[in-house]
């Protein structure tokens, strides 16, 4: 929910934005509650299940984590500024018989341990979100997923997004945009690959540039010429196409796989087919950081 807006009479977001720092520490503003058909759309992207702990920055009348909770069967805690509205939230809670599992905290968004949340909701202008990105990378897992109402990370692009109708919207058109981002891991840094072809193993290094969940991977494999297209990027899923020039004979892998820590796993398919999935391993040997600028 919003929570930081100086007054009903603003309708614009270029209006509200820059008032939104100083909000932080007003808890007595009025706030705009998230439409139904939003709350249950950022659910549904979410993809939240009963093995979820969801946390709502700005709770507000605390909906979305009590959908949650009484819908999905998840866990949630909503963090809110002002006391009144976690009072609010708090009732509706028990009223709804989820309280056991819906929790409601008065504080300081900048203030609360995230990195709990594999589910992590927000209806906040984009000023904070920004001032967020550096504590989401820090806190959060890779595969959590990052929802926001209306508000985007700036130059962090979201992996989703989708437009609601909102008729009668207090601000701005008559529609609401959900953006959804799923944290991702640490891939940069250099790799060593070994893919066995015909008992023969194949190896090759690899080394990976990221921003945010962005990657551009540069491969080389002995003196064999190495081109690599199509990366992705999803939480820890990695997923990219190699080709290899090896005495004139071009070959294509279709790489899928999973990164934890400082190694990957998964399998290669040829492009040609023929040889089904062949495992491959990768063990990084100089790790990179993340760019977050």
């Amino acid at each position: 929910m919003i929570k930081h807006m100086l007054g009903a009479a603003l309708t614009a977001v270029a209006m509200l934005q820059p008032l939104a720092a100083a909000a932080q520490f007003n808890p007595d503003v009025p706030y705009v509650t998230t439409p139904w058909n939003v709350v249950e759309t950022m659910i549904d992207m979410a993809q939240v299940t009963a093995a979820d702990n969801l946390i709502d920055l700005g709770s507000g009348d605390g909906r979305i984590v009590i959908e949650a909770v009484k819908k999905r069967g998840a866990r949630g805690t909503g963090i809110e500024l002002n006391a009144h509205l976690v009072k609010i939230a708090r009732e509706e809670a028990q009223r709804q018989g989820v309280a056991e599992k819906a929790k409601f905290l008065e504080g300081n968004l900048f203030n609360f341990d995230l990195s709990g949340a594999s589910v992590l909701t927000m209806y906040l202008f984009q000023q904070i979100n920004v001032q967020l990105r550096p504590r989401l990378f820090e806190q959060l897992k890779p595969g959590t997923r990052v929802l926001s109402h209306d508000f985007h990370m700036d130059d962090w692009k979201p992996d989703a997004q989708r437009e609601v109708p909102v008729p009668g919207k207090s601000y701005g058109p008559p529609r609401s945009t959900i953006y959804l981002w799923v944290m991702p891991v640490n891939a940069a840094g250099r790799w060593n690959w070994r893919l066995p072809v015909n008992n023969v193993p194949l190896v090759f290094e690899a080394t990976i540039a990221q921003r945010f969940q962005k990657l551009e991977i540069t491969a080389s494999a002995g003196g064999a010429k190495a081109a690599v297209s199509d990366v992705q990027l999803r939480g820890d899923e990695i997923r990219f196409r190699l080709r290899l020039e090896q005495t004139g004979q071009p070959v294509t892998f279709d790489f899928s796989g999973r990164i934890s820590g400082d190694a990957a796993a998964g399998t290669a398919q040829s492009a040609a087919g023929g040889d089904g999935a062949l495992e491959w391993q990768a063990a990084r040997t100089e790790r990179g950081k993340i760019r977050l600028d």
